[in-house]
């Protein structure tokens, strides 16, 4: 099988992708199941992908999934925005790995493997 189920519908899967993707573009970081963290790296990657290209085709894909969420208060911009004009940017010369995942051990209550979702920062 191609992808994890996560145990949920297709539909609330597909809403707690766009959730985190929009997150993960917000916040730079998110701590989620490893689980999770694997399956929305790959929908991270290509989404940063498109925001590279740049044209307003790709930023009408990405429009389609990432959800238009308030990123910074202080200038206005909201996920979209921040995709295209200060993460896409910063990824200019690296093709691929976008996204690193780091392990931080199991959740209380449910032992759940916990992992980090975030950008790597880019060497110049």
């Amino acid at each position: 099988m191609a992808y994890a189920k996560l145990g949920r519908t297709s539909s609330q899967r597909k809403a707690l992708f766009r959730d985190l993707v929009t997150n993960l573009i917000i916040h730079e970081r998110i701590e989620t199941t490893e689980a999770k963290a694997k399956e929305v790296r790959s929908i991270a990657e290509k989404m940063i992908t498109l925001a590279k290209r740049g044209d307003l085709h790709a930023r009408r894909q990405v429009a389609q999934f990432v959800r238009p969420r308030e990123a910074d208060a202080e200038s206005g911009q909201d996920a979209i925005q921040k995709l295209f004009s200060d993460i896409a940017p910063r990824f200019e010369n690296r093709q691929g790995g976008y996204t690193r995942i780091l392990k931080i051990g199991p959740r209380r209550g449910d032992a759940a493997p916990m992992a980090f979702l975030e950008l790597v920062e880019e060497q110049e």
